[in-house]
């Protein structure tokens, strides 16, 4: 076997590893990445909520911080790059990879010092909708051509990516999409257990408690349903209070669950529950849909950008009317911010219980596709190309 010292020296660059979709596919490449590269994980911020392998060195570089004057972050911004790029050099790292804007962009500047190092950045969010301000819009225009180009190669998790990239911001380095891992989880057993569902459906969904998220959506198709379905919200943010309120507001304290975050094993959750629904306005790859998928869970998601048509119905185009909703090859697919549509895709589960069947057998078809073993050969032929 390879010793550590012989073994090509990679490093990936990320803000942390908290409980987030970019962060859970680092912990899973890492599991694999091991056997083949000598690695260290760089941290901007010192969090960690998953675990990974002990042959991987972690390097924190600052605590996350509340609050702090403009002037202070961006002093701590520089005294990161020049600890980072010191850092670089002294492990004589080879191959530099780095996930999201802020550690691409770091990549980016770190290119122009170290032209030995390959220097691979991926983008997970849709770029167009990743910012709520018109500030910050302008800012991605500006930089990301700016620092993104002078790496050597991009990759994605979805085909929309890459075009709005290309489209958009003028990103001209090499791209490729490298869709995100999933493991099975073991205590998955394909059954017939929805053949015989009756009474409420009860939905779980899982995501930040934020505005893109959009889990309102959810309560108030649960709310206008002709029948009675139960919903379980896993996730922690800044809605919180609304959502409760709003949940009170319309009468569903019994049927609607905030059950909070910070779990690191939410499958044993996804698999006690009939169906899985995603209800964002906006996305990168749904980290949380395939994973429902890999529970065996029927899903039904809104068609948002991006990655849900990808994987409920292989990226073929569909068209579907307000109020309504379009059974995919491998789920169930409703319009952006449609409660109507919604509760009327969870009714149609309620009254075809078979149909609970076969799509949770489809779900388990098609995450199998993103077994993390397979994932990892593609993004391994990514580095090494």
């Amino acid at each position: 076997m390879e010793s550590c010292a012989d073994k090509p020296k990679l490093s990936i660059l990320n803000l942390g590893l908290g409980p987030a979709g970019a962060e859970k596919v680092i912990s899973l490449l890492l599991k694999k990445l091991v056997d083949d590269y000598s690695v260290t994980l760089f941290l901007i911020f010192k969090e960690r909520h998953y675990n990974i392998p002990e042959e991987v060195e972690v390097i924190g570089f600052t605590n996350r911080p509340s609050t702090s004057p403009m002037i202070i972050k961006i002093i701590c911004a520089v005294a990161i790059l020049f600890k980072y790029n010191w850092l670089l050099r002294k492990r004589k790292i080879r191959y530099a990879i780095s996930f999201l804007p802020f550690p691409n962009f770091l990549n980016g500047i770190s290119s122009m010092l170290h032209p030995s190092i390959k220097f691979l950045i991926s983008e997970r969010g849709f770029p167009s909708n990743n910012t709520s301000k018109k500030v910050s819009h302008y800012i991605s225009k500006l930089f990301y051509p700016v620092f993104y180009n002078r790496c050597d190669k991009l990759f994605s998790n979805s085909v929309y990516i890459n075009q709005d990239l290309k489209d958009n911001f003028g990103i001209k380095i090499p791209m490729e999409v490298i869709y995100n891992p999933i493991e099975i989880p073991k205590n998955v057993i394909e059954s017939s257990k929805f053949a015989q569902k009756t009474g409420p459906i009860n939905v779980i969904t899982v995501g930040s408690l934020i505005p893109r998220k959009n889990q309102i959506s959810i309560v108030k198709a649960i709310k206008c349903s002709k029948n009675q379905h139960n919903l379980s919200i896993i996730g922690q943010g800044n809605l919180k209070n609304d959502l409760i309120s709003s949940i009170a507001d319309m009468g569903l304290e019994k049927q609607v669950k905030l059950l909070g975050g910070g779990y690191k094993n939410v499958n044993e959750f996804l698999i006690t529950y009939d169906c899985f629904v995603l209800s964002s306005n906006t996305e990168g790859f749904p980290n949380a849909l395939l994973e429902a998928m890999a529970a065996g869970l029927p899903c039904i998601s809104t068609n948002c950008f991006s990655g849900p048509k990808e994987l409920l119905n292989e990226n073929e185009d569909f068209t579907v009317l307000k109020g309504d909703f379009f059974v995919g090859k491998y789920g169930i697919l409703v319009n952006v911010n449609d409660p109507e549509g919604l509760a009327m895709a969870l009714d149609y589960l309620y009254e075809n219980p078979k149909e609970l069947e076969r799509l949770s057998l489809q779900s388990l078809k098609r995450s199998k596709d993103y077994q993390l073993d397979n994932i990892y050969k593609l993004f391994n032929q990514f580095i090494i190309n």
